[in-house]
């Protein structure tokens, strides 16, 4: 099996980490203060109710933005005696929690759009100024370049709170279009769709809490890497000299961080203090390799010697399948 090793990941620090996800933050705090604001001014004067749906929608991601940098802040600590594996698990409870901000932002809003739609006809529905229709159109545009500059360091820290409140920018950007186009729809006859765009607000944003929910649980239960990274630490591994093959490979994901459990073969003619420097090796460079990778157990099975003659030509296989 010829595999190529491929490093994932930038080899920042933990002081490095909390910098950036805190200064995004920040630009999310701010962006998202500035157009709350604007957003339930325009839908008070403008007698909007899918614009201040979206208002509070963009308020609520303030609060999820002090989430992560409280997440961020607890999750980049070093390991203590009460936490020896560290705290990275921290960032997925501060993720678990922006997801129940969004269900309960969710439910408030479409249980305020269906009072509206079965409170009275639809000629008692007030129709939307223009002004509400101005700003769906600027949220679309802040909300979605907040989205994929969000998105950016998320992918790049590898950060689960990060990417959570990237998707609150995407959701709220969503749900803007569609205010956009119950606004205008009430605006040509229909007001009923001001309420219905509500609807769809709820709906995006449920959405977006499922899938952030559904991720924070995916890294706090030990989920496995996937397939291209076992394959990258299987051959960093099987590169090292004095490894003869590789068994078996554990991987689990514990926060934004990686452990793994790797059993190698080696020349079982060898002293002890030979395997364990062998074991060391692949240790160091995994680890170095693979900045993600907190920490590697390397342990090392004999090789029998009937065995070596018939490896001589592929020193180092790899016995384990890869699905």
């Amino acid at each position: 099996m010829k595999l190529q090793c491929h490093a994932r990941g930038e080899n920042i620090s933990p002081e490095q980490f909390e910098a950036i996800a805190v200064r995004v933050s920040m630009v999310s705090i701010i962006g998202n203060t500035v157009l709350s604001l604007l957003k339930m001014l325009a839908g008070i004067l403008a007698h909007s109710g899918a614009m201040i749906s979206d208002a509070v929608h963009s308020a609520s991601d303030v609060f999820s933005s002090v989430i992560v940098i409280i997440g961020v802040k607890i999750s980049a600590k070093d390991s203590d005696k009460e936490h020896p594996y560290g705290h990275e698990r921290f960032e997925c409870v501060a993720a678990i929690l922006l997801a129940g901000i969004l269900l309960v932002t969710a439910l408030f809003i479409g249980h305020t759009a269906l009072e509206h739609i079965t409170g009275g006809s639809s000629k008692s529905l007030a129709i939307p100024g223009l002004s509400a229709l101005l700003a769906a159109i600027l949220s679309i545009v802040v909300k979605e370049a907040m989205y994929w500059y969000t998105r950016f360091y998320a992918k790049w820290l590898d950060s689960g709170a990060l990417m959570a409140d990237a998707w609150h920018h995407r959701s709220d950007a969503l749900s803007s279009v569609g205010a956009l186009i119950g606004i205008a729809g009430a605006r040509m006859g229909y007001p009923v769709l001001d309420p219905i765009a509500s609807l769809v607000i709820c709906a995006f944003i449920l959405k977006a809490a499922c899938d952030v929910f559904q991720d924070a649980i995916r890294k706090m239960v030990d989920h496995a890497c996937d397939e291209k990274m076992e394959r990258a630490l299987l051959c960093c591994a099987a590169a090292q000299s004095g490894v003869m093959g590789v068994d078996e490979i554990h991987t689990r994901i514990f926060g934004n961080k990686i452990y793994a459990d790797i059993e190698i073969q080696a020349d079982s003619q060898i002293t002890l203090a030979e395997s364990h420097a062998i074991a060391r090796q692949v240790h160091n460079a995994i680890e170095a390799q693979f900045p993600k990778v907190k920490h590697i157990l390397v342990s090392v099975n004999p090789v029998p010697a009937e065995a070596e003659n018939t490896r001589e030509q592929h020193p180092a296989q790899i016995k384990m399948p890869l699905q």
